[in-house]
């Protein structure tokens, strides 16, 4: 049987013959990114194969090993080092009543949890009392570590969410963890990139770990199944009944905080809106707003609640995967070397990469487009027509182009593609797969409009949440039309509100049966059973 040697990692495996490359590295404990799960689809799983002194580039998935053989693959965690993860959203001021708090005893402490004893420690440490917030997005991990006296966040960490190199999308991962491996795989990269964020907390304020007593997990409804290890098969399936409805503590089992540490987790809306957008509601204070507001999370999966007069509705849409880069050409996470905006004046363009600003090291090599570049670029093709209504590139010729413009059309496996440079573009299957996602989003505001009654200029603000998000510019959302038109000069960017409403339920444990009693009166809304969703995503894929 051959032997494949992962260079860079120093390992090597014995497999059987014509077992691929990533079948190989799973073996042997080394992460190769794959979004796809190895159905052969996202193209990103690249390794090098050194053959006779040179590297050969080929695809993990469908390479089948036949003899002894070197491979060359990137450092994973590379990506976390130069990626671009936002920590913070909006946020409110309130008064710390945390659930966790101690009083000292004869020559002991004792630590409460809601006023009820659930423990005792020796001597006198009444004076650390911390707690964990941790969103848990399908992409990115971000972790705070708060002082509970004080409220203040004592330190941030963040990584990319390890699940994602077995499958990018939430149903990906659902039926990745179809199998009991494949859930245990899942549970095991989280409780792993967990514990490493703890260590680099900890490390960090000075604060010993059995300190820490209480953590609350917020995050959609598939990745707190994944985090809590529970089966998320019944997400995947009609009628969609999530086995996790949140509200409630489990034990920290596994979580190397304090002995009787627990996990709270956030009440869930449905099987495809879930704990974040209960944080993010609580964070934007959503449900006391006056008038019509529209929440949106535009990431991996696309959530919103609208809110009238206190009234909310929550949906959310398909997988709107072109937006983080990973169904598109040359797409790619927000990280070194990534174009994130771009924009035409006259003939030429310009564009700014993620790194090029960085002191430390020279100007980036341009290797992809991230999400908040992919809809820059494709606005400002649209709002100069070069991309048509249809999603169709509109000739040089016919589109007026010259010098720098005309130039970047060029043709790509017998149709045109927009070059920003000569190896990053953007293809005709790229303008679709954005069709796709803005069509999804566009289509869950049109018709939570229509549950309520009312159009798009009734709408008195609009908050775009999360760590894409933030860095997304108003005006390229207008120019595809994921938005309406009469949500210009209403758009805020409210960054990443999950991990700031999850610090509030840390420090004030009354929003706990308050957000639990408003998540009841919540109108979850599946788009898909309604008459007029395909009607009105067909419609809404249109620039």
């Amino acid at each position: 049987m051959p032997e494949a040697v992962f260079v860079r990692q120093g390992k090597s495996v014995v497999v059987k013959t014509g077992a691929t490359i990533l079948e190989a590295a799973r073996t042997a404990g080394i992460i190769i990114e794959s979004p796809c799960n190895g159905n052969g689809t996202c193209g990103k799983c690249t390794v090098g194969v050194k053959n006779a002194g040179a590297e050969e580039t080929v695809h993990a998935c469908r390479y089948g090993i036949a003899k002894d053989i070197e491979i060359v693959v990137r450092d994973y965690a590379e990506d976390n080092k130069s990626l671009r993860i936002l920590t913070g959203g909006s946020a409110f001021l309130y008064e710390h009543q945390p659930f966790i708090t101690k009083a000292a005893l004869k020559g002991k402490t004792g630590v409460y949890g809601g006023g009820a004893l659930l423990g005792v420690e020796a001597g006198d440490t009444v004076n650390e009392v911390y707690g964990l917030s941790v969103d848990i997005g399908t992409t990115t991990l971000v972790t705070a570590l708060v002082d509970l006296l004080s409220g203040k966040v004592l330190a941030l960490e963040s990584c990319l969410n390890p699940q994602a190199v077995y499958a990018q999308d939430v149903l990906g991962r659902i039926h990745f963890a179809s199998s009991e491996q494949g859930l245990a795989t899942l549970h095991n990269a989280f409780s792993g990139a967990l514990e490493t964020m703890i260590v680099a907390l900890t490390h960090k304020a000075g604060v010993k770990r059995e300190h820490i007593y209480e953590a609350v997990y917020s995050g959609n409804t598939a990745m707190l199944h994944l985090a809590c290890g529970i089966d998320p098969a019944s997400l995947g399936r009609f009628p969609y009944t999530p086995k996790i409805s949140g509200g409630n503590h489990i034990p920290a089992a596994g979580l190397n905080i304090a002995p009787f540490g627990l996990i709270w987790l956030p009440p869930v809306i449905s099987a495809w809106v879930g704990a974040d957008i209960t944080s993010g509601i609580l964070a934007s204070g959503l449900a006391e707003k006056k008038g019509v507001t529209i929440f949106i999370d535009i990431g991996t999966n696309g959530e919103m609640a609208l809110a009238k007069d206190g009234v909310l509705a929550a949906s959310s849409t398909a997988a709107v995967l072109a937006f983080e880069g990973m169904n598109i050409s040359c797409g790619m996470r927000a990280s070194r070397g990534a174009v994130e905006s771009f924009s035409i004046d006259g003939g030429t363009y310009s564009f700014e990469v993620i790194g090029e600003d960085a002191p430390w090291d020279a100007a980036p090599v341009i290797t992809g487009i991230c999400g908040s570049g992919l809809l820059d670029i494709a606005g400002e093709l649209v709002r100069t027509g070069i991309v048509g209504k249809s999603g169709r590139f509109t000739p040089p010729a016919e589109a007026g182009l010259t010098g720098r413009l005309a130039h970047s059309m060029r043709p790509l496996d017998g149709k045109t593609a927009f070059f920003i440079t000569d190896e990053v573009y953007v293809a005709q299957k790229d303008i679709r797969q954005i069709q796709l996602a803005k069509g999804a989003i566009r289509c869950g505001i049109e018709m939570l409009l229509a549950r309520f009654g009312l159009c798009a200029a009734c709408v008195d603000a609009v908050e775009i949440a999360g760590s894409f998000g933030y860095h997304l510019q108003e005006k390229s959302l207008l120019n595809i039309g994921l938005l309406p038109p009469e949500f210009a000069g209403k758009t805020a960017f409210v960054g990443n509100t999950s991990m700031s409403g999850g610090i509030a339920f840390l420090m004030n444990a009354r929003f706990r049966s308050q957000m639990i009693e408003l998540v009841r009166q919540v109108d979850a809304v599946e788009l898909a059973n309604d008459k007029d969703f395909e009607r009105t995503f067909i419609k809404y894929m249109s620039f």
